[in-house]
């Protein structure tokens, strides 16, 4: 085997499992903060949370992780599409920003529930506040970039046949519904945390949790390093000779 096909199952291994941390880390982050982000006199009660903390711990693990896809798919996938290449590293790392922007603002209200009594003049104002950053932040970043995300990187899958084709569409599927979730929830058509959203929500899941099941499973389905242009799989190659 050689040293180029060695790599590429490194790196799509690596990506592969970077994908399925963000589904193991991202969903236990929103059980841990469920009492901060719902309970709008949680600032007010006296001692200690950690589920903040650990929230917080998971989220920014997310967001790492999500970093983590796209450095490790860069160097295979740039050779086929440039430009969605570098567009998808700058979307994931501004995911991860916003992301750690929410997590800062939860961080906030942990700290006046730690630092400041009940009586504290305008805390659960203050407090309502940084939920409020929290809840935006989430809608820009998992709420919107995820999308972003997709449209640079499925295209530049589907026409280099590194996965199934069937994932890629899946995946721009996902992109354009999400993202018209996420301007139903910006006017207020529905709710973030909402059955619509969860709807919504699921062929974009179904479009990440599928590449990082594949590549970790099986890794790219042509060599990525190859000639970017692409050429006829066995069983095209098979239709072609048959005069199809």
């Amino acid at each position: 085997m050689s040293t180029s096909m060695t790599d590429e199952r490194k790196h799509s291994l690596a990506a592969g499992l970077f994908y399925l941390a963000t589904f193991a880390f991202s969903i236990p982050a929103l059980a841990f903060y469920h009492d901060v982000l719902n309970d709008p006199s949680f600032v007010l009660h006296a001692g200690d949370d950690g589920g903040v903390l650990w929230g917080a711990v998971f989220e920014v693990i997310t967001g790492l992780t999500g970093i983590g896809t796209a450095i490790a798919l860069y160097p295979m996938i740039r050779r086929h599409g440039p430009s969605g290449a570098i567009g998808f590293v700058a979307s994931r790392t501004l995911e991860a920003a916003t992301i750690v922007v929410g997590v800062i603002a939860l961080l906030a209200v942990y700290t006046l529930r730690q630092d400041f009594g009940p009586e504290s003049e305008g805390l659960a104002t203050t407090a309502a506040a940084l939920v409020a950053v929290h809840d935006w932040s989430f809608l820009l970043g998992p709420g919107v970039m995820p999308a972003i995300n997709a449209l640079c990187l499925a295209p530049v899958l589907y026409r280099a046949r590194l996965v199934p084709r069937a994932l890629p569409v899946i995946g721009i599927v996902g992109a354009v519904t999400l993202l018209a979730s996420s301007l139903a929830t910006l006017y207020g058509v529905y709710g973030q945390v909402s059955s619509a959203a969860t709807l919504t929500a699921i062929p974009i899941a179904a479009w990440e949790l599928g590449i990082g099941v594949y590549f970790t499973v099986k890794g790219f389905q042509r060599p990525a390093l190859s000639d970017p242009t692409p050429t006829p799989l066995a069983g095209e190659r098979a239709l072609v000779g048959a005069g199809v």
